[in-house]
């Protein structure tokens, strides 16, 4: 499952981790975000080794959501050392999400 952080908890689990992290931007009344849980879920259990995987609800942390240009959830962006590298929306199934992070990671 993957970990929710906002706040101080964001610096330090995305901008200083030491491999790539996928941020999901979501929010608990966000009907496509809950249609997601499962394959973020599947994604934090799959690519464990490859990439760390956290969630940040909007809603407690607009001053992030707002920082980074979340306009619209759920809204996935890969980070790689503190910086943004690339960023996906939308709701959709796991295989192309997984094909969009391994081109992004090379």
């Amino acid at each position: 499952m993957a970990k929710d952080v906002s706040g101080e908890k964001f610096e330090a689990e995305v901008l200083m981790a030491e491999k790539p992290v996928l941020v999901d931007f979501w929010a608990e009344w966000c009907g496509p975000c809950k249609m997601m849980i499962p394959v973020i879920d599947e994604l934090t259990e799959e690519l464990s080794d490859k990439v760390k995987v956290v969630k940040v609800n909007v809603d407690e942390a607009q001053d992030i959501a707002s920082q980074y240009g979340i306009m619209s959830i759920p809204t996935m962006v890969l980070f790689n050392e503190s910086k943004e590298v690339a960023r996906l929306s939308g709701a959709m199934p796991k295989e192309p999400i997984v094909h969009w992070l391994e081109s992004n990671l090379k």
